[in-house]
C-alpha cells in the first residue's frame, strides 16, 4: 500500500516561506504535493503525470486575473520547483472549449500565447484538461494499480464497485483538446466525484485544498490495490528498489543480443558505426514470477499499460525463451528478425492512415523478456535503458493484476500507433543530436585515481556510460558519486588477481549489457636500481603494469568478438616505455612490454574492427607522482616544484585532464589504430621514432 507522506508542519513551513501572497502559498503547497507524488515510482515514473493549481495573480496593469500553474515540459514531479510549474492565463484557455476541434499544433501555439512568462517551459500537453476541471488543486498520476483497473474490459463496472460515485470514468482519447473536452463533460455530469479514471490511461484526483487532493491520490490508489489483491487472491510481487544479482547467464546472453541489435541498428541507419544499445537488466523476484507465467507470449502481444510507455518500450517486447537461448546466435537472430518484421507489419498499414505519411522509427526492440534471465530495457544510453526497464517493471505488475482480475486489455494497436508517432509525444525525447559517444560503454581500470577519474569525466561528458574498476572501495564509491552513481557503475577489486578481468567485465555486462571501450589505465611505480632489485618486487610490478593490462585486453577482445561490432582498447603506457629513468627499471620494463602489447594486439585484432591505441604521458600529479615524490625530485634537481612539473618544451604542467582528453581523442578517431599519442608537453628524449 502507498503511504501518505504529507506532513502538516512541513506544509505550514513551506507556505510561510513562500511569502504573504496567497497565490505563492498555493503554488508552494502544490509543488510540495507534486514532489511527494513524484517520489514514489508506483505512482509516476520519469516525467509522467502532471499536477496543477489555480490562483489569482495581477497582470502588468494591476488587474486581477485567474491563472493555472501546471507542470512544464522537461520537469519531473519528484524534483520539481516553482519555476517548473509555469502560469498560463485561464480565461483564454476556457474560451477554446467552444471550438469543435483544435489541432495539436494550434493548441500548443494557443497555450504558449497564454504564458505569463514567455521564456517559461511549455505547459503539459494536458493543460486544457486541468483548465476545464473546476477544482483548484488537480493531480494526475499513472499509478500501477490504477492502470490495471483502467485496462480491464469492464473497468467502468469495477470502478463503480470500488469507488461508487467518488470516481467517474472517461473514455479513451489521445491527450489534448478532445480528451480535455470529454473529461470536462464527464466531470460536470458527476459533480460529486473526487477524481476521474481515464480508461486505458491514468488517474486524476482533485480538491479545493492541496493536502486533500494529494491524499485522494493515495486513498484511491490503495482502494484499487485492495480490490485487486482480494480479487486475485494474492498480491503481485512488486519491483525491488535495488537491482537483484544477475543470473550467471547474463554474461553469455546480453553481449550476444547486444551485438545482434547493434547490427540491426547499423542496417537501419546505414551507418556501420551505429552504436549498440546500452542495456539495463532487471532480474528480481517480481520479474522471475512474471516470466514463469504460462501466458507471457499472449501478454507480450497485448500492448502497454498506458500509452505513455510506448515511446520507451514500443508496443511489445522481444520474447526469448530458453529454446531460443539454447539455439545460440542463429536462434536469437531469428527471433530479433521476426520482431523487426512484425514491427514493420504494424507500421505499414497504420502509417497508411495518414495522408502526410510517417517515417518509420528504428524497428528494433527496446525491451526484452528473457526466460530464465529477466527483463532488459534497452536504449541509446544507460538513462534511456533504465527508463525502459522501470516502465517495463511497472507494466508487468499492471499486466499480472489486470489479466488475473478480469483481463488485461489496454489501448488498441491503431491508438498506440497514433501515440508512438504523435509529434507531441516524440518531442519528449528531444531532437538534439546525441553526444558523440552516446551508446558507448567504457570500462576504466584505476578509475578512482587522478587520471582514471579525469578520463571517466571526459568520456561521460561525451555521452558514454562508465564502469570504473579500482582497488580502493571507498575511493571508488566517491568517484562514482562524483560521476553520478545512478547512471554509472563500478567494481572494487584487485586487478592482479587471476580472474579479476573476467569478474570486472562480467560485472560491466550485467550492468550495461556489454562493453565498447576498455581504458586499461591502472598502474604503480616502484623505484630502485636494477642490480639491487628484489625479484618479488619486479614480478609484482609486472603483474600490475603488464599482465593486468594483458589480461583485461584479452578479456575485452573476447567480448568484442561475441558482440561482433568492433571495439577499442586504450592503454596508459607512459614515457618510461621509451625513455628510461634512473632507478625506474621496475616500472619501465613492464611498460615497455605493454607498449609492444599494444602494437601486437592492433596487428591481431584489426581485421575484427578492434582498434588499439595508447597514451605516453609524463609527470602527471597522480598516485604515481604524489606531492612527496615531486618535492624530492625537485629538490634533487635544485629547482622548485612548479618548474619541475613544467619541465617540458612548453614550460607548462601537464594535468590528468589533458591525458583524459587525449584518450577521448583517440576514441573518436575511427581510422586510427596501433598509435601512441604523446602527452608530455614536449620531451624530445621520449619522442617516438
Amino acid at each position: 500500500m502507498v503511504q501518505s507522506l504529507w506532513n502538516d508542519d512541513q506544509a505550514q513551513e513551506i507556505a510561510r516561506d513562500a511569502g504573504a501572497n496567497p497565490a505563492d502559498q498555493d503554488l508552494a503547497l502544490e509543488v510540495y504535493a507534486s514532489r511527494l507524488i513524484g517520489s514514489n515510482p508506483a505512482l509516476v515514473q520519469h516525467g509522467g503525470g502532471n499536477t496543477s493549481c489555480k490562483a489569482t495573480r495581477r497582470d502588468l496593469f494591476g488587474r486581477e486575473i485567474e491563472v493555472l500553474h501546471i507542470k512544464g515540459s522537461g520537469w519531473d514531479l519528484g524534483n520539481i520547483e516553482a519555476e517548473g510549474m509555469p502560469a498560463v492565463r485561464l480565461d483564454p484557455l476556457l474560451k477554446l472549449r467552444a471550438l469543435d476541434r483544435l489541432s495539436d499544433e494550434d493548441m500548443v501555439n494557443a497555450v504558449r500565447g497564454t504564458l505569463l512568462n514567455s521564456s517559461a517551459p511549455n505547459p503539459s500537453v494536458e493543460v486544457l484538461l486541468h483548465a476545464y476541471l473546476p477544482h483548484k488543486f488537480i493531480n494526475h498520476t499513472h499509478a500501477t494499480v490504477m492502470l490495471a483497473l483502467a485496462d480491464l474490459p469492464n473497468a467502468a463496472k469495477v470502478v463503480r464497485e470500488i469507488f461508487g460515485d467518488r470516481i467517474a470514468c472517461v473514455p479513451f482519447f489521445m491527450p489534448g483538446f478532445a480528451l480535455a473536452k470529454a473529461a470536462a463533460k464527464v466531470a460536470e455530469a458527476h459533480p460529486e466525484a473526487e477524481g476521474l479514471l481515464l480508461l486505458k490511461h491514468g488517474h486524476f484526483a482533485f480538491a479545493q485544498e492541496a493536502k486533500q487532493a494529494y491524499e485522494r491520490i493515495i486513498e484511491h490508489t490503495n482502494m484499487a490495490e485492495r480490490w485487486l489483491e482480494n480479487t486475485r487472491g494474492t498480491p503481485v510481487k512488486k519491483p525491488s528498489t535495488t537491482r537483484a544479482p544477475a543470473p550467471s547467464a547474463a554474461s553469455d546472453i546480453l553481449p550476444l543480443l547486444r551485438g545482434i541489435l547493434g547490427q540491426a541498428n547499423a542496417e537501419f541507419s546505414g551507418n556501420i558505426d551505429a552504436p549498440m544499445p546500452v542495456m539495463d537488466l532487471r532480474a528480481g523476484a517480481n520479474v522471475q514470477e512474471f516470466l514463469a507465467r504460462p501466458d507471457i507470449d499472449t501478454l507480450a502481444t497485448r500492448g502497454v499499460a498506458t500509452p505513455d510507455h510506448v515511446i520507451r518500450t514500443k508496443n511489445r517486447p522481444l520474447v526469448l525463451h530458453t529454446a531460443d537461448i539454447a539455439g545460440g546466435p542463429d536462434a536469437i537472430k531469428r527471433a530479433v528478425d521476426a520482431y523487426i518484421d512484425n514491427y514493420k507489419a504494424y507500421f505499414t498499414p497504420n502509417a497508411a492512415r495518414f495522408p502526410e505519411g510517417k517515417t518509420m522509427l528504428n524497428p528494433a526492440p527496446t525491451l526484452a523478456w528473457i526466460e530464465g534471465l529477466g527483463l532488459v530495457g534497452m536504449g541509446l544510453d544507460a538513462k534511456a535503458a533504465a527508463i525502459a526497464a522501470d516502465q517495463a517493471q511497472q507494466g508487468i505488475v499492471a499486466m499480472a493484476y489486470g489479466e488475473d482480475c478480469g483481463g488485461f486489455h489496454p489501448v488498441g494497436e491503431a491508438e498506440i500507433f497514433d501515440m508512438e508517432y504523435w509529434s507531441l509525444e516524440q518531442a519528449k525525447l528531444g531532437k538534439a543530436k546525441p553526444p558523440a559517444l552516446a551508446g558507448r560503454v567504457v570500462l576504466i581500470t584505476g578509475g578512482a585515481g587522478a587520471i582514471g577519474l579525469a578520463t571517466a569525466k571526459a568520456f561521460a561528458a561525451k555521452g558514454a556510460d562508465i564502469f570504473l574498476v579500482d582497488l580502493d572501495e571507498a575511493a571508488l564509491a566517491q568517484a562514482l558519486d562524483t560521476l553520478g552513481a545512478k547512471r554509472h557503475a563500478g567494481a572494487a577489486l584487485d586487478i592482479t588477481e587471476e580472474d579479476a578481468a573476467t569478474r570486472a567485465i562480467n560485472a560491466c555486462i550485467e550492468r550495461f549489457g556489454g562493453l565498447d571501450i576498455l581504458v586499461s589505465n591502472a598502474g604503480a611505480a616502484w623505484s630502485g636500481a636494477m642490480k639491487d632489485m628484489d625479484d618479488a618486487l619486479l614480478r609484482k610490478s609486472f603483474e600490475l603494469n603488464f599482465f593486468a593490462h594483458q589480461k583485461f585486453a584479452s578479456a575485452a577482445a573476447r567480448l568484442f568478438a561475441i558482440q561482433g561490432h568492433g571495439g577499442q582498447i586504450l592503454f596508459n603506457v607512459s614515457k618510461q616505455a621509451v625513455n628510461p629513468g634512473k632507478n625506474f627499471g621496475a616500472y619501465g620494463l613492464p611498460k615497455a612490454a605493454t607498449f609492444f602489447l599494444l602494437r601486437q594486439l592492433a596487428l591481431e585484432l584489426g581485421a575484427a574492427g578492434v582498434r588499439v591505441n595508447g597514451i605516453n604521458a609524463d609527470r602527471i600529479r597522480s598516485g604515481l607522482l604524489d606531492d612527496a615524490f615531486i618535492k624530492e625530485r625537485a629538490r634533487a634537481r635544485g629547482i622548485d616544484e612548479a618548474t619541475y612539473m613544467a619541465g617540458n618544451l612548453l614550460n607548462r604542467e601537464v594535468e590528468a585532464s589533458h591525458v583524459a582528453d587525449a584518450f577521448v581523442t583517440l576514441a573518436l578517431s575511427p581510422r586510427t589504430t596501433a598509435h601512441v599519442m604523446t602527452v608530455d608537453g614536449g620531451n624530445i628524449e621520449a619522442a617516438l621514432r
